[in-house]
């Protein structure tokens, strides 16, 4: 305790470091704030069907990324999600479509033609789920809006102010990028997330102190115990990489020798990040859509599929988040490509010959790394379904595992380091007592 407090002071000291602190907090703040500026001409008074829609389900996943948002039919209600959807797609289209990957290859300036895309993508989605939203709100609250104000008037002005949101909370994200400690998106999504935690904690406390049966305190304690287990093994994941060493030829260039170092590619055990789990969650929800048309014969699987406690409903999520884990980690790392740029370079793989080989040897690591992870990701992923069955509220249930526990993991680890890589600049400790968060220190073999 004692060299965490000397750490935040070194961190004070550092006069950049503690600007781009102040500058984080500030923007964050700004964020935090808009999530409960309600839409003009809304009553917030009259969303009780609206926040009770999103108690559960799709709607929750939603709500939790916005940070309640979502259910206060704020001015951020859509959050940074469309952003995310349409940087999922451009990533899938370089992949795909050779005028992208080309793009892709053109460095800096296609970087720069990349990112115009994927915000002019983003402005078509958001004029998509604008209006999709409204009409929800409209069926859910209809009483919520102010009188003397027809919804036809009303979604014209709405749309663009839902638009504008989202954009601005884009906007939000790159200054923090740019002057604050980094990662400015995925610091917004993390912090939409913890918004949630004082709150879910509360309501559970609350509800195993009055709980007749069940534990009460006991039960409390141990779920704190379990979710710090499971916190530290997502670490664990996150951290975890298989170096694969490679050796470069010695070069020798006037008088001077290059070269001849061995060095290590990092193939993370984590590599599809948490887009199997989104991507599975996508297609869990499909079943909602088809509900209404199912036949008696057919009532009792399509219950199961609506149920993120059933068995079957599980039972399909992991082997979906198994096969998308494959897929993503396929279509973001290529083996051959990697391999042509080590030959180019003059590096090799100790006992693998280069060119083919080397990509064959590459390609049968990550298929081998890929399966164990896999596999943890989809139990994480169930990790809520799991403690929602011992009668843990939802809302705190949803940091047992999932997508939001993983991002909160991640992004937490990234901005450390951040900080730490300012401090060791100046030769100051980093936040670790023992060691420091440097990428892969945990190696999987």
């Amino acid at each position: 305790m004692k060299k965490f407090i000397e750490t935040l002071k070194n961190c004070w000291k550092v006069e950049d470091l503690r600007q781009r602190l102040l500058i984080t907090i500030l923007f964050t703040a700004i964020y935090r704030f808009g999530s409960f500026v309600v839409l003009p001409g809304i009553n917030p008074a009259k969303l009780e069907n609206l926040q009770s829609q999103t108690a559960g389900g799709l709607m929750s996943l939603l709500d939790m990324f916005s940070g309640g948002a979502f259910s206060n039919a704020s001015i951020f209600a859509l959050g940074i999600m469309p952003y995310i959807s349409a940087s999922i797609v451009m990533q899938l289209l370089a992949v795909a479509v050779p005028y992208f990957q080309k793009m892709q290859r053109e460095g800096e300036s296609g970087r720069k033609k990349i990112n115009w895309y994927t915000r002019a993508l983003t402005v078509g989605i958001l004029l998509f789920q604008a209006p999709s939203y409204l009409i929800n709100l409209k069926f859910q609250a209809s009483q919520a809006l102010a009188s003397g104000i027809s919804w036809t008037a009303f979604m014209f002005p709405a749309t663009i102010i839902l638009a504008a949101g989202s954009m601005f909370i884009l906007w939000l994200g790159e200054r923090i990028t740019d002057k604050g400690v980094g990662n400015g998106v995925s610091l917004i999504i993390m912090i939409g997330i913890i918004a949630r935690l004082p709150q879910s904690f509360v309501q559970e406390f609350s509800s195993r102190l009055n709980a007749i049966s069940g534990g009460g305190l006991i039960m409390f304690v141990a779920e704190i115990l379990i979710l710090y287990a499971v916190v530290c093994a997502s670490i664990l994941l996150v951290q975890g990489v298989r170096k694969v060493p490679v050796q470069y030829a010695k070069r020798l260039v006037g008088n001077k020798q290059y070269g001849g170092a061995r060095q290590y590619i990092p193939l993370k055990l984590f590599a599809a990040n948490v887009m199997p789990i989104i991507f599975a969650q996508a297609l869990m929800f499909i079943p909602l859509a088809f509900v209404r048309y199912q036949s008696e014969s057919a009532s009792w699987v399509v219950q199961s599929l609506l149920d993120n406690r059933s068995f079957l409903y599980n039972a399909v999520y992991v082997v979906l988040i198994i096969a998308f884990t494959y897929f993503y980690t396929a279509i973001t790392l290529n083996p051959t490509q990697m391999a042509e740029d080590m030959k180019r370079n003059n590096g090799f793989i100790p006992g693998i010959k280069p060119g083919k080989d080397t990509a064959e040897y590459i390609d049968t690591v990550m298929s081998r790394i890929t399966l164990p992870g896999s596999l943890f990701i989809a139990f994480i992923a169930v990790m809520p379904a799991l403690a929602g069955l011992l009668d843990v509220q939802q809302g705190f249930a949803q940091f047992f595992g999932g997508t939001s526990l993983l991002i909160l993991v991640g992004v937490v680890i990234d901005t450390l380091q951040q900080i730490e890589s300012h401090l060791l600049m100046r030769h100051y400790d980093g936040l670790l007592n023992s060691g420091h968060t440097r990428g892969g220190a945990m190696a999987a073999y």
